[in-house]
């Protein structure tokens, strides 16, 4: 019997083989063995696919553990937008708190007491160096807006995004409440 099993590892071998087709070359990991005096090659698991010498794994969905979701994307954009236009400047003090509040408010409008929760499902501390979110810090960085020209920062920030983005002046409307109009419309006659 040790002797069966020790002809069998000899002549069992598996290794990676190349398939060439028309549409590339694809890698399989193989296995030989001997079956009624003939040698057998029975296909194990696809590898993945060779691409101008180089191997390109495959990967299953079924290999892939998700540990946690979180927001990238959008904050990430919005972050962007935000530093084009140089808005951290022009907050000064609690601009990295104000553009955590803001960043909410566009994405996922949440009440100031949520924001914490809110900032631990993004991934926005990769991207605003900002640790320990507390409600008593985002009410500390509202209450520095207080202290600001509430006036002149609009019109800076207003000022900043219509340069860089090279807005005409006439027919700008931006009003980030919820406007409903009921009635109708139609055009006075003088």
């Amino acid at each position: 019997m040790a002797f069966g099993i020790l002809v069998y590892i000899i002549y069992t071998k598996i290794f990676i083989r190349k398939n060439k087709t028309k549409s590339g070359t694809y890698l399989a990991e193989v296995e030989n063995h001997r079956a009624k005096g003939k040698v057998v090659q029975k296909h194990l698991r696809y590898i993945g696919r060779e691409v101008d010498g180089e191997t390109i794994l495959s990967s299953s969905l079924s290999d892939v553990a998700i540990d946690e979701v979180k927001v990238y994307g959008p904050v990430m954009l919005l972050d962007h937008l935000a530093k084009k236009i140089g808005l951290p400047e022009l907050l000064r003090n609690h601009a990295l708190e104000i553009l955590a509040m803001v960043y909410a408010h566009c994405l996922d409008y949440k009440s100031i007491n949520r924001v914490e929760q809110w900032f631990d499902r993004t991934d926005l501390a990769l991207i605003l160096p900002l640790d320990g979110v507390t409600e008593e810090r985002l009410l500390e960085a509202l209450d520095s807006l207080e202290e600001m020209d509430a006036t002149r920062l609009q019109q800076r920030i207003f000022e900043r995004t219509r340069v860089v983005y090279d807005i005409p002046v006439s027919g700008i409307l931006y009003d980030v409440t919820n406007t409903y109009l009921y009635g109708k419309w139609g055009i006075a006659h003088s």
